[in-house]
């Protein structure tokens, strides 16, 4: 009888690697109304690392989306060090198919030796996808069987859908541990009903560490018109993004009332000789610039951009407090305590001619 003998190395390995069984993936985000959208995933690398890396994996189309998002400089370096555990976002584009969204055909991952689906999905993608959703992407008939060199479409999670009849961008979250609803409904300034809503959650002690969720995060008003080549352009809160081939910055915070703000780059031109005049139509006022009289405010705001033209809108704003405000109130008040002090003084007056 021949004994196979198996070096005590070999086994180690087969207990230490997971079987991977077919499983039907979880469930996608939500996906309803647009088809198409820009979405963003919190990334959390398990080593430290740096941004142009971080570019390359997910194959982001240029560093200043990446530097948008996060509100870093513009002219943050590629080689700029992120250290291990630190949450980068990352953009892409939103595909809506049959209720649920994915990522559009992006990133695409090459696998290297010794990788196995769980690793990707858990390590190298910090969670942001389980490895079933991959096998269903890439039609994976035996999850254990891939091989160096083969690409793997990333399916990352997304929606293109309003949330409380406001337009958001929506972000993939992935929960860390000791983490509760209430907790990342207040970092995300939103309640959390409307996050449990989102993300179908009944009960919020059932939120569990690596879970994903979609958290979505307002997005500032504009007036954008429908024609313009980037009509469809949301701009997150606490991020900002360049557009018009590169010529306009246009950044959304709520201290303007989130309401976007645009203004020139200064960048060179992206296919485009240079970046165009922006002037507003029938006034002497350029892309940002503004000018006050009584109550108002008139702003040359960004309404998009056509071919080799930069468009413009005038933006009238209100500038006086609205009756009942706090601002109104302080006049009131101040009118009475004057008219308080006449009465009294008659009062005195009176009181000498009588006695």
């Amino acid at each position: 009888m021949t004994i196979l003998l198996i070096p005590l190395s070999f086994l180690l390995l087969l207990l230490s690697t997971p079987i991977i069984s077919a499983q039907a993936p979880p469930p996608a985000f939500r996906c309803s109304t647009k088809s198409t959208c820009r979405a963003l995933a919190g990334y959390i690398s398990p080593n430290t690392t740096t941004l142009g890396h971080i570019q390359s994996l997910f194959q982001v189309k240029t560093l200043r989306s990446i530097l948008g998002v996060n509100n870093l400089p513009p002219n943050t370096p590629p080689s700029h060090t992120i250290t291990g555990n630190t949450t980068i976002r990352i953009p892409f584009p939103c595909h809506c198919r049959n209720g649920t969204g994915i990522s559009n055909r992006v990133p695409k991952y090459t696998v290297v030796k010794d990788d196995g689906l769980f690793h990707i999905a858990s390590q190298v993608f910090s969670g942001l996808v389980d490895y079933p959703q991959i096998v269903a992407a890439n039609g994976i008939k035996d999850p254990n069987l891939i091989i160096t060199g083969q690409k793997l479409w990333i399916p990352l999670p997304c929606s293109c859908d309003d949330v409380e009849d406001q337009e958001v961008v929506h972000y993939a979250h992935v929960v860390a541990s000791g983490s509760s609803v209430s907790q990342i409904a207040a970092e995300f300034g939103m309640s959390s009903e409307s996050l449990m809503k989102v993300n179908n959650i009944s009960d919020p002690k059932s939120l569990i560490a690596g879970q994903v969720l979609d958290v979505p995060i307002k997005a500032c008003s504009s007036t954008i018109n429908n024609s313009s080549s980037d009509s469809s352009l949301l701009v997150a809160n606490d991020t900002y993004v360049f557009t018009a081939n590169n010529c306009v910055r246009c950044s959304c915070d709520p201290t303007n009332n989130y309401t976007l703000q645009c203004q020139p780059s200064g960048l060179k031109a992206v296919n485009w000789p240079t970046c165009p005049a922006m002037k507003c139509p029938d006034s002497n006022l350029l892309l940002s610039n503004s000018t006050t009289s009584s109550c108002s405010r008139t702003t040359c705001a960004y309404a998009g951009y056509n071919k080799q033209t930069v468009l413009t809108t005038l933006a009238v704003e209100n500038t006086c407090p609205a009756p009942g405000s706090s601002d109104d109130s302080k006049g009131s008040r101040s009118r009475g305590w004057s008219l308080a002090i006449v009465l009294l003084s008659l009062q005195m007056i009176m009181l000498q001619i009588f006695l």
